[in-house]
């Protein structure tokens, strides 16, 4: 086991992450901009409702059936190509959708935005790992998880705002946005020696069956398996109906209950980030499944209000716990030097295989039996992931 190290508080992070993470905001804002009108403009071209959610789904189906191809494109051809194509192909999708004629070409554009989604998301976890210092690791990934929940929150304002104008706009502004970050971050890191892969590591590369012999590696996977089916799956689409039919209460309440999950998410990634630094990254990832566990169980026991909000704000404290530590220890188990697209991209895929089977199967149980039940499931996912936490091993590199 590592012995453990402490991180000076004043170490300052590459500035090539800095542009990683100002892009994923972007991109993320962009990603809240096209969601309120996504469903209403796939109804626009007369299609029901579970029509207009298959356009809906097909984006992360796409993303998950892609993301292996995506690791090997990353091994064969290294991040930074993948990630400015992955992202000039979400532009060109997006942008596409804007002028789709009917709902066969909606469908078509949105899925192979899917694509690119993937691309630059593996692509860009491999550049984090491999440019961020060992001892930063814990506190780059905190930053960039900020990142995306900071974007998530403030696209939807904006969305929300250009859907007044046009069904079509938001699709405009985001692939506009999107073509301007890919230039951003090609201008800013087109010539940097940090980025670039130096030819003698070419040959060093770590196969998914490596990597699962390592038992945080293991752990990390069923836990970002727990945190897609919470935070991606069964808390934006089980938790707004349990509002409505539960707790009797409208959807203004339910954009509360969201928002306040979103603060204390943001809350715990800033400050965990910085502790797994110093402490190790196995006590907040057995914290934040714990506080996930809780946070579900709690969610789905609630008949007051308040209670309920409770127990959101638990949940959110365990996802900005879990996710630091666990992308922490998935780079330190692939290591700086390594080529492991394929590791990488096993560990994107558990989180939309959570994604996409909690609401199928949390919902399944909450229609044939309760919402407890469907929580309580939902719980158990995550305390199986913390077991697997219990016995691995502690990856915090030792201070040289």
């Amino acid at each position: 086991m590592s012995t453990m190290t402490s991180t000076p508080r004043d170490a300052a992070l590459p500035r090539e992450i800095w542009v990683l993470l100002a892009a994923s905001f972007l991109i993320a804002i962009g990603y809240g901009i096209v969601a309120p009108a996504l469903p209403n403009f796939a109804t626009s071209f007369d299609v029901g409702v579970t029509a207009a959610s298959v356009v809906v789904s097909a984006f992360a189906f796409v993303r998950l059936l892609f993301a292996p191809m995506s690791g090997r494109l990353v091994t064969r051809f290294g991040e930074r190509p993948i990630y400015l194509w992955g992202v000039s192909i979400v532009a060109v999708g997006t942008l596409l959708c804007g002028v789709a004629a009917d709902y066969w070409q909606l469908l078509l554009f949105r899925s192979a935005s899917g694509v690119g989604s993937t691309m630059f998301t593996v692509s860009a976890i491999g550049l984090l790992i491999r440019i961020s210092p060992p001892e930063l690791r814990g506190r780059a990934s905190g930053l960039w998880g900020s990142s995306f929940l900071l974007g998530g929150i403030v696209g939807p304002v904006v969305g929300s705002g250009l859907v007044t104008v046009s069904l079509r706009a938001p699709f405009f502004v985001y692939g506009g946005a999107l073509v301007l970050t890919t230039l951003l971050v090609w201008w800013q890191l087109r010539d940097s020696e940090l980025v670039a892969r130096p030819a003698e590591e070419s040959g060093q590369r770590m196969t998914f069956p490596q990597a699962l012999r390592h038992s945080s590696y293991r752990a990390a996977l069923a836990s970002n398996l727990a945190n897609g089916w919470v935070v991606f799956g069964v808390r934006m689409s089980l938790l707004p109906l349990f509002v409505t039919a539960v707790l009797n209460q409208d959807e203004a309440f339910t954009g509360i209950a969201l928002a306040v999950f979103a603060a204390m998410n943001a809350a715990a990634l800033l400050y965990v980030g910085r502790v797994s630094d110093k402490r190790g990254r196995k006590p907040p990832a057995l914290l934040g499944l714990a506080l996930l566990a809780a946070g579900a169980l709690g969610i789905g026991l609630a008949s007051d209000p308040w209670v309920f909000l409770g127990a959101v704000v638990v949940t959110g404290l365990g996802a900005g716990a879990l996710n630091p530590a666990q992308n922490a220890t998935v780079a330190d188990v692939l290591g700086s030097k390594a080529r492991g697209g394929s590791v990488l991209a096993g560990f994107q895929m558990a989180a939309d295989v959570g994604a996409v089977a909690g609401p199928l199967i949390a919902g399944a149980v909450a229609e044939q039996w309760s919402y407890s039940a469907a929580f309580g499931l939902t719980a158990a996912v995550a305390v199986v992931a913390l077991l697997l936490w219990c016995g691995a091993k502690e990856t915090l590199p030792a201070k040289n």
